[in-house]
């Protein structure tokens, strides 16, 4: 045990900083360091370096850097108190499932079914084909919709070219799978080289009988929820799952597009099978009551994310409280139980029995009761013996009555 403490610290204490790690600074943007990010995950992805362990480990360095710094919370944490404020074994990893390897990827896709959240990274083909610029880019015109399916881990692209008007107005990109499809909306941004480079991506989610996933460029700010903040967390601790929920609201870095054309991507993330979607480019201008509506209800839950807050705290503060108070009712029933106990058997010992000691064949019963016999009981009871005498005597004087002194009268 000590030595698996030891280790622990040890790798602890190797961890380098995440602002270190991704080249940024403290003060950084979260637009800053997801384009950072981006930049070297693409660099040492595996999939560009087979055959080079020691980039598989800086991928996984740049990843946990990430899951860090990319979080609000787990952010604030590490700069007040570095990593031991953070809860390792609950951090969210993403896994390469173009490396990952047929078992692998079997028990990905059974704890993806059980419900388990799992993250995926984005093929490095796919994004280094975005940045060369050398994808096949096809329309997508405003109020129309495209129906396709996308092999795993690759990318079907769109252009949405919007006016002055529509930029104004605010725009929706949405995703649907009939078939609950494992699947990614991607944005991308034109790079300096003519290329794309990724933005945002939006992991789909179940929404009743589909999945779905959608950006909103509304001009107000809006929040995507992810599902594996704190996923492990919540496992451990069922209670928390609740006030966890909200957590996962995380703010999307872009909340307005200029007039131009913008690329969007659907990203094939099914295990095994060809993800089928439709995708949609829409106005917000013929939806100006939908769009009020959400702004309403992003504000009401990140109100209600606040007081969920505080609330866990006064919920944690009763509960303790009333644990307390149920080990005093169980200490104090089991105590009234023995007094009442002890009681009547102080009321028992009032009594005139005392207990005498007979030898054997006296008038005692063999459970140990007594019998106790008077001398009227000896006089109502008479033995057999008694009922004959009796009854001779009886006889004898109705004998003399009957026999008469004959002779003697003879005499007379």
């Amino acid at each position: 045990m000590a030595g698996s403490n030891i280790e622990g610290t040890s790798a602890q204490a190797l961890r380098r900083d995440p602002y270190e790690v991704l080249s940024v600074s403290r003060d950084s943007s979260d637009q800053e360091i997801k384009t950072a990010y981006r930049k070297l995950a693409l660099k040492y992805h595996p999939d560009k370096n087979a055959n080079n362990p020691e980039a598989s480990e800086l991928f996984k360095e740049v990843a946990y850097s990430y899951s860090i710094l990319s979080d609000p919370e787990k952010r604030r944490q590490y700069d007040n108190s570095g990593f031991e404020a953070l809860d390792t074994e609950g951090m969210d990893m993403e896994i390469d499932l173009s490396n990952l390897g047929t078992v692998n990827t079997v028990f990905a896709a059974l704890f993806s079914k059980l419900g388990v959240p799992i993250k995926t990274t984005i093929s490095a083909n796919v994004l280094e084909e975005a940045l060369n610029g050398t994808v096949t880019v096809r329309p997508l015109p405003i109020g129309t919709s495209v129906s396709g399916k996308v092999e795993k881990q690759c990318a079907h692209f769109f252009g949405v070219t919007i006016s002055d008007e529509q930029a104004e107005s605010g725009i929706v990109v949405r995703a649907t799978s009939a078939a609950q499809s494992k699947f990614k909306l991607l944005y991308f941004e034109q790079d300096l080289n003519a290329g794309y480079g990724l933005a945002l991506q939006e992991d789909s989610e179940k929404t009743g009988k589909i999945t779905s996933a959608g950006m909103y460029f509304l001009h107000f700010q809006v929040y995507r929820m992810d599902s594996t903040v704190n996923a492990l967390a919540m496992a451990k601790d069922p209670e928390a799952a609740f006030f966890k929920r909200l957590e996962g609201l995380q703010p999307c870095e872009v909340s307005q597009l200029k007039a131009g054309t913008h690329i969007f991507a659907v990203y094939g993330d099914n295990f095994f099978k060809p993800a089928t979607y439709m995708i949609e480019a829409l106005c917000a201008k013929t939806y100006e009551d939908t769009t009020t509506k959400l702004k309403d209800i992003e504000a009401q839950i990140l109100r209600k994310r606040s007081e969920l807050r505080q609330f866990e705290t006064e919920y944690r503060k009763a509960l303790a409280r009333f644990q307390e108070v149920t080990n005093r009712y169980t200490q104090e029933k089991q105590s009234v139980d023995e007094m009442l106990k002890h009681r009547d058997s102080i009321h028992s010992s009032f009594t005139v029995a005392r207990t005498v000691a007979f030898p054997t064949g006296s008038g005692y019963f063999s459970n140990g009761s007594s019998s106790k016999f008077t001398a009227e009981d000896n006089k109502s009871e008479t033995s057999p013996g008694d009922e004959g005498s009796s009854d001779s005597k009886d006889k004898s004087s109705k004998k003399k009555w009957f026999n008469l002194n004959l002779k003697g009268s003879d005499k007379k």
